[in-house]
């Protein structure tokens, strides 16, 4: 069982820490949990729809970190999934320590891509990619993204996609 006992659990975790956990270069945003019994199937690993959740409870503190949403301003974009997919490569059990990663990889005028890693010991367990559309608040007009935003993705490595 991989454990790590000097990373901070839900909490964002720096370069280094990420580098610690064995996470590969390029992926600068990231946090630490473990596997919890109620994350198991029936075949005593983790559901599949566990790690689209695992996606989720990072993008949220990931969407703070780059600017993209408050989520408490009338001010703020409504934020849309447009697309979730997870690739599955290995199963993760009970108790394992992962870290789970995103880092955005493309942008337009009003949506980018975000690309995530699951990673037990430097090992990719799982991947994903999510298309985010931001909206103004009558949640139909798309939001030109913010230039402190494609800043912000930009500094993660993103390029502006054609």
């Amino acid at each position: 069982m991989f454990v790590h006992t000097d990373l901070p659990l839900v909490t964002p975790l720096t370069a280094q820490q990420l580098q610690r956990a064995g996470v590969p270069a390029g992926w600068n945003f990231g946090q630490a949990d473990r596997v919890r019994f109620h994350e198991l199937d029936a075949l005593n690993h983790v559901n599949n729809i566990v790690y689209l959740r695992w996606f989720e409870d990072l993008r949220i503190p990931y969407f703070h970190a780059h600017a993209i949403t408050s989520y408490n301003s009338k001010d703020d974009p409504q934020v849309v999934l447009a697309t979730n997919a997870a690739r599955y490569f290995k199963p993760m059990f009970l108790g394992e320590t992962f870290v789970v990663t995103a880092r955005c990889t493309s942008f337009r005028n009003s949506s980018f891509v975000l690309e995530y890693g699951v990673w037990v010991e430097g090992e990719l367990r799982c991947s994903g990619e999510t298309v985010i559309v931001t909206l103004e608040q009558d949640g139909k007009t798309k939001r030109p993204l913010s230039p402190a935003v494609i800043a912000a993705l930009t500094a993660d490595g993103a390029t502006k996609a054609g």
